[in-house]
């Protein structure tokens, strides 16, 4: 592990603590422009998630309308009644992106699979760059907005379901993570810079609890007209 890497860690609420629990449960809702484009305007308005942290898996309460759940793991997404009753399922989702630009709309199965894996990465970040193996490494460190900050390369092992294998996370004076590089291979390979704020401690770990990604423009620079997404999460409870 890299200095920085360490720094990370700790100011998180360190490894050690994060090992004990099973799973993080939030309230959230979502917005921006990436729902719209997508087809799925407004159905995350003050939704339940449930995310485990030491498998790759994450459970929506009543996802798109009341009494469906969705079920995300990286080689298979499903819809199902509350009680468990199967609706649907994909077997290696990831494949049915396959072909699609920006303008591409997706179907339940494509909003499953793509906010299962975004919001596990989301909730277990920084955590899963140390229990999924991922390399890490310290690169130059970049302003923005005025601030220089300290940068975190991280380059996922193909078992990760994630937005794409190398990703680069801003890290504050504090050790806090406040910003994420990355493009979204899933969604036509839009480059996002999603923004993390308002930091809260759950039960001794720090937890974003307000999100903003805008798009990257080719030379860096950010189109700030509107939000990609936002996401803004309550109610967080480890388990």
């Amino acid at each position: 592990m890299t200095a920085l890497l360490d720094l990370v860690l700790e100011s998180h609420g360190t490894l050690e603590r994060w090992r004990k629990f099973n799973a993080i449960d939030v309230n959230l809702s979502m917005h921006g422009s990436h729902w719209t484009r997508k087809g799925w305007d407004g159905v995350f308005k003050n939704v339940q998630l449930k995310a485990q942290t030491k498998e790759q898996r994450t459970c929506y309460t009543h996802f798109t309308e009341e009494g469906v759940q969705s079920i995300y793991e990286p080689d298979r997404v499903r819809l199902e009644t509350i009680d468990g009753k199967l609706i649907e399922e994909r077997v290696h989702p990831r494949k049915a992106f396959e072909g699609h630009t920006l303008q591409t709309t997706w179907d339940r199965l494509h909003l499953a699979y793509f906010t299962g894996y975004a919001l596990w990465n989301y909730l277990n970040t920084p955590f899963m760059f140390v229990t999924e193996s991922a390399k890490a490494e310290e690169i130059d460190p970049v302003s923005d907005q005025g601030t220089v900050r300290r940068r975190l390369k991280i380059t996922f092992p193909e078992k990760v379901g994630t937005h794409c294998p190398d990703q680069i996370f801003h890290v504050d004076e504090n050790g806090l993570i406040t910003r994420l590089d990355y493009t979204t291979l899933v969604a036509g390979g839009a480059q996002a810079a999603h923004y993390m704020s308002e930091y809260k401690n759950i039960q001794g770990i720090m937890v974003p609890t307000k999100r903003r990604a805008f798009r990257r423009n080719p030379d860096e620079t950010l189109n700030t007209e509107s939000v990609l997404v936002g996401i803004d999460i309550s109610a967080i409870v480890l388990t």
